[in-house]
């Protein structure tokens, strides 16, 4: 099986916060915190559940009149029109490098520009797309196939059978949310197959079991998910019978955690297949069942791991906690692989491998099998690797470091299991995206990769430069952070900085190259920052369990130690420094906006959780209970209560005024968090700006002319709170 789940480059959402003086700042400090968390029954009388009704009149009403305020005052500026024609310009830009997959013996991408607007998808050969200049043939045109069936599609996922790989099952997202709609389509003839697998509107998981058959997780009779909104029963498919029809084989249950129930298909060069199903029990911890014609039988391994792929018949794992097998221990962040034959044998007794354990301050990003070798890149101090493996006969595993650039990020963009190439990715805050093959077996022999495409740069970065630093958080841990800024900047204090960082879910914020941030910030310049707080990846999972559910304000401790590093070496002030953030990222801004509003100057709160008293009530909120708890747990309640940003705004307190932006159809976050915070300060008097995106599910909208608009609306209100001679 083919599972393509990153369909073009992405950044992070938006470009990555206002205090009146230093005064004003230590009175609102006071101020929160002499005063208690709200009682936890306080959620009861909520007088703003109803704009948790996401589609009613009234709600949509009241998103329309915010978003006219909103726009009267950022679109009117004086350089919003520049910003979003920058902003339009990057993101429809030909000049972009297309992202690689391999098919079906060729080279696949999907586009999108402001033709294409919805996007299509492509292939060509690898010779060609060598070229400076591909020579393209279009397999499915999304805004054909929309204006066909008066629809609004967009491709979320696509997952291809084997052999052959010309059958492929589309994910089909109606404005971009998280429930699709699933068609099968023969890439050779570049149409949907007559007859073929259809499975209607809902949140699913499908595997190819083979070309006739799916292994399907979904909604099988109304009400049938778990109580966080995804499918917990896996049947079988066979090609012609109507859904009625499957056979079950496998079930969870509704109170499981985490994203549900999914079947999951591996093979590997040799032809071997792993056939598994995963069932999440919390937000970090699965179990696996090894899939067999007579049996469905669960492998005795770790809960927390994360399953990469199948190589030479090995099953390769990131571990997440300690494994102990008989005498030898496997550190958490290793990677490990075992035999599937035995495993499929004998799956209580596994018998793991050690390939890579990181050092004390690396860690393991991803590994990627091609026919023969395995692809793995890693983290050294927040700076990319990249090595290849290959599995001996005697079972021991050998790398070979790759030649790639220093300093900068470095990601598997895809590899194939025909053959031993793949291809790989390079970038830095101010060096363009590069584009690098892999060919094992290619004529240098060594098998280093050559690079064949780099974005053309979108902005001028020869004025600046990057450095990193360190920060002690509150238990005296040391806080790396980057800093992009003019070669020539003084340390006076003045200097307008956003301050960008996320702190959850084991995900790593390493340097990325953003036409954007450099377009709309650093020319005109400003300072970028990022913060490694606890909470991410950047230095294996111990980096992110510091700060789990009760330690969580480690996390925001970790944040403002770096913001008041910012302070004290004089890049920035309060008057000067922003902070943004999305999603768990947005969930940081809101607290960080409420513990601290004395650091900042403007916040950007972005597709963000506020509300951690209704959380796991809300879109799939339940699922992350294993990141934040759960306010059943008297303890976390309590927490939850302390640190939630919508129970803990205050009346009297000199905040600055954020910019708050959701979107409608976001599925898995739910525009109400947004939404009601808004509300709460319209209440108490406190100045914000708000904004909700009505397409594109979580994200910043579902086309780029949508993507484009909220960038520049961010960079607007950023230019207004930070700028010389702008908004006080």
């Amino acid at each position: 099986m083919l599972r393509l789940r990153k369909l073009s480059p992405t950044r992070r959402l938006g470009a990555r916060r206002s205090l009146a003086s230093a005064a004003a700042g230590l009175i609102a400090l006071g101020a929160i915190g002499s005063m208690a968390p709200p009682a936890l029954g306080a959620q009861a009388s909520d007088p703003y559940l109803w704009l948790e009704q996401v589609h009613s009149p009234r709600a949509m009403a009241w998103v329309r009149a915010e978003n006219a305020k909103t726009t009267a005052v950022l679109e009117q500026d004086p350089r919003y029109a520049a910003n979003y024609s920058d902003a339009l310009a990057i993101a429809q830009t030909k000049d972009r490098i297309p992202v690689p997959t391999f098919l079906d013996g060729g080279i696949f991408n999907f586009w999108q520009d402001a033709e294409h607007v919805r996007g299509i998808w492509r292939r060509t050969s690898l010779q060609s797309y060598r070229t400076s200049q591909p020579q393209w043939s279009t397999v499915l045109d999304l805004d054909a196939v929309s204006d066909g069936q008066k629809a609004n599609w967009y491709l979320k996922d696509i997952t291809c059978a084997e052999p052959g790989e010309r059958h492929c099952l589309l994910s089909l997202s109606d404005g971009g949310e998280d429930a699709v709609t699933v068609r099968e389509f023969d890439v050779g003839s570049a149409s949907f197959v007559a007859q073929g697998f259809v499975l209607p509107r809902g949140k699913q998981r499908v595997a190819w079991e083979d070309v006739d058959t799916l292994l399907v997780a979904r909604e099988w009779i109304p009400g049938q998910l778990t109580t966080s909104g995804y499918p917990f029963v896996v049947k079988r498919l066979q090609r012609g019978q109507p859904l009625a029809a499957a056979r079950e084989i496998f079930r969870g249950s509704a109170r499981d955690g985490g994203y549900g129930v999914e079947p999951v298909v591996l093979r590997d060069g040799a032809g071997h297949r792993a056939v598994l199903i995963e069932r999440p029990l919390s937000t970090f911890e699965s179990e696996r069942f090894v899939v067999s014609a007579a049996r469905v039988a669960r492998l005795e391994m770790p809960r927390k791991a994360t399953v990469e792929g199948l190589i030479d018949n090995q099953l390769v794992l990131i571990l997440n906690e300690d494994w102990t097998v008989g005498a030898e221990t496997f550190r958490q962040g290793s990677l490990i692989a075992f035999d599937w034959e035995q495993a499929t044998r004998d799956p209580a007794h596994l018998k793991p491998v050690l390939i890579y354990a990181p050092g004390p301050r690396e860690s393991l990003a991803s590994a990627t099998p091609t026919r023969d070798a395995l692809v793995v890149t890693t983290l050294e101090n927040v700076r990319g690797r990249a090595f290849v493996y290959h599995h001996s006969s005697a079972g021991s595993w050998e790398r070979q470091r790759l030649d790639l650039p220093d300093n900068e990020t470095i990601g598997i963009v895809d590899a194939d299991l025909h053959t031993n190439r793949a291809f790989l990715s390079a970038a830095g805050f101010l060096q363009p995206s590069s584009l690098w093959l892999l060919d094992i077996d290619g004529d240098s022999g060594a098998g280093e990769p050559v690079e064949v495409k780099q974005l053309p740069p979108q902005f001028d970065a020869s004025r600046d430069v990057v450095e990193q630093f360190e920060a002690v958080s509150t238990d005296g841990t040391e806080i790396p952070y980057f800093v992009v800024h003019p070669r020539e900047m003084r340390a006076d204090g003045t200097n307008p900085t956003i301050l960008y960082a996320y702190g959850g879910f084991q995900i790593s914020i390493t340097p990325s190259y953003s036409g954007s941030i450099g377009k709309l910030w650093l020319e005109k310049g400003g300072v970028y920052a990022v913060a490694n707080i606890r909470g991410g990846g950047e230095f294996g999972p111990a980096w992110h369990e510091a700060g789990l559910k009760t330690h969580r304000q480690l996390i925001y401790d970790d944040f403002a130690a770096v913001a008041r590093d910012l302070i004290a070496r004089k890049i920035t002030s309060p008057r000067r420094l922003g902070i943004q953030g999305g999603s768990n990222g947005g969930l940081l801004m809101g607290v960080e906006f409420t513990q601290h509003p004395e650091l900042w100057n403007a916040v950007d709160i972005q597709v963000p959780l506020l509300d951690m008293l209704r959380f796991e009530h809300i879109a799939a909120g339940e699922s992350w209970v294993g990141e934040y708890g759960s306010v059943t747990n008297p303890e976390q309640a309590a927490f939850l209560a302390k640190i939630s940003p919508y129970a803990n705004i205050r009346r009297n307190v000199h905040y600055p005024e954020p910019f708050i932006w959701t979107t409608t159809k976001d599925d898995r976050v739910g525009p109400q968090h947004a939404r009601k915070f808004a509300a709460r300060l319209s209440e108490y008097g406190i100045p914000y700006l708000f904004y909700e995106v009505t397409e594109g599910g979580h994200g910043s909208g579902a086309n780029l002319e949508e993507k484009a608009h909220t960038t520049a609306l961010e960079m607007t209100y950023f230019a207004r709170k930070l700028m010389a001679g702008t908004d006080p």
